[in-house]
Parts: structure tokens; sequence; C-alpha cells
């Protein structure tokens, strides 16, 4: 009898080894693209110290199956993003697309309604390829005036609610104010800032995402 009994048992465990293998042989990892200008690019930085290949060797350190996919552009526009975008999502077919642009259209003072439409046609588009978006806030300084900062980084905030998605807080929120992180250019953050922008990208997106 006990031998019967530890013939089933032996049974039993290769079959639940054979369905954990299984598992995790057909377990998806999800992809979030980054459509990016060149603080997510990583102006002036070595790939390997940018934010997002750190952001990326915390997720694998931790088993959080995402791969981040960075398609961000130096000097990019969000007329740049969305010309680039299809062919984006046809390639990588993302789960998430984390947009990150608008930034140097405002330096360049271009129109608050044609960046808020670009980013609305990009967030349709995401939505279409059944991805979900996510906007980054952008922030701007104050010498571009007033009433233009404020329309501009009004634009996020709106379109958020207005397309009922995630909107994540700006990344340099408490770099930018910090000359220590900052490039000579006072524009890019340096080497030392990208472990703590990864790190803050991280918790919201652990909000978002439900990561642990």
């Amino acid at each position: 009898m006990s031998k019967i009994f530890g013939f089933f048992k032996k049974i039993i465990l290769y079959f639940l080894i054979i369905f954990s293998f299984t598992n995790i042989i057909t377990a998806k990892e999800e992809t979030l693209l980054i459509l990016g200008d060149s603080i997510s690019a990583g102006y002036g930085i070595n790939q390997k110290d940018n934010w997002v290949s750190l952001l990326q060797e915390e997720f694998y350190k931790e088993g959080t199956s995402l791969k981040l996919i960075n398609s961000s552009v130096s000097g990019d526009t969000t007329s740049g993003g969305l010309e680039r975008l299809k062919k984006d999502l046809k390639i990588s077919n993302p789960d998430y697309v984390l947009i990150e642009l608008g930034g140097n259209d405002a330096l360049r003072g271009y129109p608050v309604k044609k960046i808020k439409d670009n980013l609305k046609q990009m967030i349709s588009l995401v939505k279409a390829n059944n991805s979900k978006p996510l906007l980054m806030q952008i922030r701007i300084p104050p010498n571009y005036g007033q009433k233009y900062t404020y329309a501009f980084e009004k634009i996020y905030v709106d379109l958020a609610l207005a397309e009922n998605i995630n909107l994540l807080p700006f990344m340099l929120e408490n770099i930018g104010v910090n000359s220590d992180l900052m490039q000579s250019d006072g524009i890019h953050p340096n080497k030392k800032a990208q472990a703590i922008i990864a790190q803050d990208v991280k918790k919201n997106l652990n909000k978002i995402l439900f990561f642990k």
C-alpha cells in the first residue's frame, strides 16, 4: 500500500513540476514603451547610466516582468513623437506607453493648442493599439511668461482627465532646482540624478501598474 501511495506522490509531484515550468515559460512579459525626448534618451549620459537602464535593472532584480523599450530622441517634439509612434507601436506592440513629450515644443514657443492636439492624437493611437497610455506632466521655466506657462502645463492635467488616463509627476520636479543634479546647460539632469529619477518613476509606476 505504501508503495502505491509513494508512486502516486511521485506522479503528482511530476505534474506539479511540469505545470509550474509551463507557467514560467508561457508567462507574458509586459512591455512599457517610453516615448520621450532628451531627458529619457539620456542626453550627455552613458546609456548604462541612464535612468531608463537603471530602472530596468531594478525591475529585473526584483523579479518584476516589465520590459522597458526606450524610444526617446533628444530634441524631439510632440510632432516628431506623433510621426514615429505608429511605427513604434507596430514594432513593439507594447502593453503600456509612457508619453514624455512637450518640453521642446514649449522651449520653442509652439502654440499650446497644437501641442495638446498632438498629445491627444498620440493617446488615441495608443488606445487604438489596445495599449494603455500613461502621460507625464511636463513643466517649464517661468521665464516663458505666466500665461503661456500656465496654459502649457495645464495641457497635461486636462488631457489626463478628459482621456481618463494616469498622469505621472514631472520627473525633474525636485531635481531641476538642484544645480548639483543638473548638467552645465541647466536643462538636462546629470549622472548623479539618474538613480533618483529611476526611483521616482518606479514608485509612480508601481502605484499605477500594481507591481510589488
